[in-house]
């Protein structure tokens, strides 16, 4: 018997030696060198990986269009950590505002952000963002991946590859029993977040504009043992439309804040979402559910069919967890507990409407993405597959040069643990078949 199992286990090894080797003699040549470069060949991937904009340049989150945002600049300190901490010293709440009065704020802009002003969130962004809510820019078309619901929460899944850049995923949540303005500061609330995303180890406002309430924010994210944390600097902002929510978030560059080795941070990064009401799918006519569209995309550093692989397998296990923290966090705003900071920067946000944002449209033909017919072809079921596919996973986490987010961990190794279950399995059966005879 424990013959036939080093027989069946000779191939796993075999693929984990070869992923270690290959893995330290394929290293780029970009690991090891210094931080300004690679953050100059990041920008570069950056600019490729979006899909292509209406307007007459490639648009890209880290390009300079459009005025600044008013933002109250705050003081970086940094503590004896491992993370940089900062602080947010700014108070108080104003409304909505309108875009004139938007228009008439670039004065109380930082310093800092004036010479960096190619990181703050613009209307261009918001234009993106509609686009991809419209379906209209001209990226290729969705794949279907994914259809689950629970009694309180339907979800939908769609993958695309674009020419360039990182496969981008959108998915449509539909939660039942909850306003948009509920779920919009749920999604904000860094300080309620880590009760129900367990993988956030540590957030601040690096700064904040108490007119737009646009945001600059520091996420630590925490990973297993064989892979480090990782770093975000995160822009993001609200922009309201009869109720309906268009939210920005996206990685910007923010020189103030040096890189370490340890966390490793994030440069391509964009998750944006849109929140509307719409009416309940238990099917007695009443408008009291709230959709959320979400598009989301980062560079993971890893081979994207390895990624896509990961996301698939383990993309429901972790968007399942998210409906509880909804329902905690309606019982703990009904208790009358006083908002966190950035539960009130939600608040704040700029009023448009729909001529506003058919303006920011260009005379450029751009096709009309669409929902493919078929869904994700089965992946062929081959055992030499999976066992290089485990040589690659050590490969990746031996590099440790990107993101390795918990639905692509836990997805891949869930499924390479299934497949080494049925080879135990049918090693047993071979053993029981040879004692019979």
């Amino acid at each position: 018997m424990c013959t036939e199992m080093m027989v069946y286990m000779g191939p796993l090894w075999i693929a984990f030696l070869v992923g270690i080797i290959v893995g330290w003699a394929w290293k780029p040549k970009w690991a090891s060198q210094g931080t300004q470069k690679l953050s100059c060949a990041v920008s570069k991937s950056l600019e490729l990986s979006l899909p292509p904009s209406p307007s007459k340049s490639p648009m890209s989150p880290l390009k300079s269009i459009g005025s600044a945002p008013c933002l109250n600049s705050l003081k970086t300190q940094s503590q004896a950590s491992k993370y940089w901490v900062i602080k947010n010293g700014a108070q108080g709440k104003t409304p909505s505002v309108s875009l004139s009065e938007y228009d008439n704020c670039s004065t109380c802009c930082s310093s800092q952000l004036i010479e960096g002003r190619s990181s703050v969130v613009t209307e261009e962004d918001l234009k993106h963002l509609w686009q991809l809510v419209e379906m209209r820019d001209g990226g290729p078309s969705w794949i279907h991946m994914m259809d689950r619901s629970t009694p309180n929460m339907s979800y939908q899944a769609w993958r695309r590859d674009p020419k360039t850049g990182p496969p981008q995923y959108r998915s449509k949540t539909v939660f039942e029993d909850v306003t948009t303005k509920m779920v919009r500061d749920f999604f904000w609330d860094d300080e309620f977040r880590p009760k129900w995303d367990d993988m956030l180890a540590y957030s601040a406002t690096i700064e904040e504009c108490p007119t737009t309430g646009t945001m600059v924010v520091q996420w630590i994210r925490k990973f297993p043992f064989f892979c480090s944390d990782r770093e975000y600097i995160i822009g993001r902002r609200i922009w309201e439309l009869d109720g309906s929510y268009y939210c920005v978030t996206k990685g910007v560059p923010w020189p103030s804040i040096p890189r370490q080795k340890k966390p490793r941070r994030v440069d391509l990064y964009y998750s944006s979402w849109y929140i509307r009401a719409v009416e309940s799918e238990r099917g007695h006519g009443q408008r009291n559910a709230c959709e959320v569209l979400l598009f989301h995309h980062e560079d993971m550093g890893i081979p994207w069919e390895i990624v896509k692989l990961g996301v698939r397998q383990g993309m429901w296990g972790t968007v399942k967890k998210i409906e509880p923290g909804l329902r905690a966090y309606q019982k703990e705003r009904a208790s009358v507990a006083p908002l966190s900071r950035s539960a009130s920067m939600a608040q704040i946000n700029t009023k448009i409407n729909t001529e506003y944002l058919r303006s920011l449209e260009t005379n450029e033909d751009l096709s009309k993405s669409e929902i493919a017919a078929t869904s994700e072809k089965p992946m062929a079921k081959n055992i030499s597959r999976f066992l290089f596919l485990g040589g690659v996973i050590v490969l990746a986490c031996s590099l440790d040069h990107g993101l390795l987010s918990r639905a692509f961990i836990f997805g891949v190794g869930r499924r390479l643990a299934n497949r080494g279950k049925r080879l135990c399995s049918s090693a047993g059966r071979a053993n029981y078949i040879g004692s019979s005879f």
